[in-house]
C-alpha cells in the first residue's frame, strides 16, 4: 500500500512476488471482514486479505494462507468506517 510503513527488518529480496493493494481496497476489506466475518482487523490486515483473495482467484487449485498483522482498535477514528 502506498501508505504502508515498512519496518526496518523487512527484506524485500526474500519475497517471491510483490503485489500492490490500494489503501481504499484495504479499507473496504476491513469493513467487509468486520461486517460479514466478525473480524475486527486493521488496514494492514485488510490489505493482506484483499491481496490473498486476488492470489486465490489466479489459482486453479491450492490453498492461500495469510497473516492478519494488526487489530482495528487504532483505526476506530478513521473516516472510512462512516462510508
Amino acid at each position: 500500500m502506498p501508505t504502508a510503513i515498512v519496518p526496518g527488518i523487512y527484506d524485500d529480496t526474500l519475497a517471491d512476488r510483490h503485489m500492490n493493494t490500494s489503501t481504499a481496497d484495504a479499507q473496504q476489506m476491513v469493513k467487509f471482514l468486520a461486517r460479514t466475518e466478525g473480524l475486527f482487523v486493521g488496514v494492514s490486515s485488510g490489505a493482506a486479505v484483499a491481496t490473498a483473495v486476488r492470489v486465490a482467484q489466479e489459482l486453479e487449485e491450492g490453498v492461500v494462507v495469510t497473516v492478519l498483522p494488526d487489530s482495528g482498535f487504532k483505526y476506530l477514528s478513521e473516516e472510512f468506517w462512516d462510508e
